[in-house]
């Protein structure tokens, strides 16, 4: 009898300990619904969101989540410090994200530190390891096959550039100079030239710096930004002057380069133009974008109405919460096919993408946005943007206001349509 009272009270208290639980889930669950609603649309703000949340739930099942979360919003915001803390904390678990890989690895590189090296070069590695892994799979089917390419030798320079870096801050000046030449080789970019002018002089092979340092003033890549140029510019000069005690002939070293850079920079733009078919849009109606069913959806077929493009991402706090606001305004066109919605991914792990639609009861009519980001200049999500009967960008509505957004929203779309 006395063993049967002590099952019985182990099983209630058993009981009551799962009941407790579910109710401290249900709890933390409307308070983290409660902090990202109220977060804004800023990075920085959902970030500092999250981290509240952590330390008021310390030892949250969602910890692991959360985390990953906090690292892509501080990647977003640009912010190194949170990059970095809870980067190598994702990582640690688990090291399949390649943004993540490249972005800790790319801020640890920001200083010569060899245990920062370290850590970066085993980061750098595993990043090449990926990317080498999905150039055996091929290009997705859901993107343009010039420009997953594109990025996957742009990634893996990058990722040989890392190396490179990580290397020479470790003492092997000549493996760091055979790495950033792979890189080069792989895609030609100023990070690579650069990386090779870097190690080259410091081997003392100083007119071969000076001709990559030229190479690197010359490429007007996005990343090459006017203060990097000045470098560039500055180190040629000095390393010019020390070997010739004199600035002249200098200048054609700079228009061979030229020329080099030219001749490369032509022929990827050829081979982008002939693989992708928004190489060369100047309107958004040019515009195919592909579908997460592999189908394809040409913009300009959509001419004569008027279209609503949502802009945003599966880790995105703010996007989950307006889901159902932006929803409430599809049913009030629901009946006019004169309206029609978009929902635009801009996810760069796009697998990821069905799993989040499934789990959230999402539907899965998504595009995958295809240059339009970068077209249409959104720097945030979620980004709504109306487009007119004529094809024309006519309103824009970065972030939203929860309370306003259903109004806003349907104000703007039947301004559009009387227009």
């Amino acid at each position: 009898m006395k063993k049967l009272c002590i099952i019985a009270a182990w099983a209630a208290a058993s009981v009551c300990f799962a009941q407790s639980k579910q109710v401290a889930a249900e709890a933390e669950e409307k308070d983290l619904r409660q902090a990202l609603a109220e977060a804004g649309s800023s990075p920085l703000e959902f970030a500092r969101a999250i981290e509240k949340h952590l330390e008021k739930y310390p030892n949250s099942e969602q910890k692991s989540m959360l985390e990953r979360a906090l690292a892509k919003a501080a990647i977003e915001a640009r912010d190194d410090h949170r990059t970095v803390l809870y980067g190598e904390r994702v990582l640690a678990r688990d090291m399949q994200d390649p943004q993540i890989l490249e972005r800790v690895t790319r801020v640890l590189l920001k200083t010569d530190d060899p245990k920062a090296a370290e850590r970066a070069l085993r980061y750098a590695r595993k990043f090449e390891e990926i990317l080498r892994a999905l150039e055996r799979e091929g290009p997705s089917q859901t993107r343009s096959r010039a420009q997953i390419l594109e990025e996957l030798d742009r990634s893996l320079a990058r990722a040989l550039v890392f190396q490179a870096r990580a290397s020479g801050n470790l003492g092997k000046v000549d493996e760091a100079i055979a790495l950033a030449t792979r890189a080069w080789e792989r895609y030609a970019t100023s990070e690579a030239a650069r990386e090779i002018a870097r190690w080259l002089a410091r081997s003392g092979r100083e007119l071969e710096a000076v001709e990559r340092y030229a190479e690197a003033f010359t490429l007007t890549d996005a990343a090459n930004t006017a203060a990097d140029r000045a470098r560039d510019r500055a180190l040629m000069g000095e390393l010019w002057r020390r070997l010739k005690n004199t600035d002249a002939g200098l200048g054609d070293v700079v228009l061979r380069a030229y020329d080099r850079t030219a001749e490369l920079i032509s022929r990827r733009a050829a081979l982008r133009r002939e693989n992708d078919p928004n190489a060369e849009a100047t309107d958004v109606m040019q515009f195919v974008v592909p579908g997460l069913g592999g189908d394809k959806l040409a913009l300009g077929s959509l001419k004569g109405k008027v279209v609503i493009m949502d802009f945003w991402a599966t880790w995105c706090g703010p996007c989950r919460v307006q889901h159902p606001l932006y929803e409430k305004v599809k049913a009030k066109f629901a009946s006019n096919p004169d309206v029609v919605f978009l929902s635009m991914n801009t996810d760069e792990d796009q697998t990821a993408v069905k799993p989040f639609l499934e789990a959230n009861n999402w539907s899965n009519k998504v595009y995958f946005e295809g240059g339009l980001s970068e077209f249409l200049r959104v720097s945030s999500i979620p980004t709504t943007i109306i487009i007119n009967r004529q094809g024309r960008v006519v309103n824009r509505m970065n972030g939203f206001v929860p309370e306003r957004f259903v109004d806003m929203l349907t104000e703007r779309i039947e301004e559009a349509l009387r227009s």
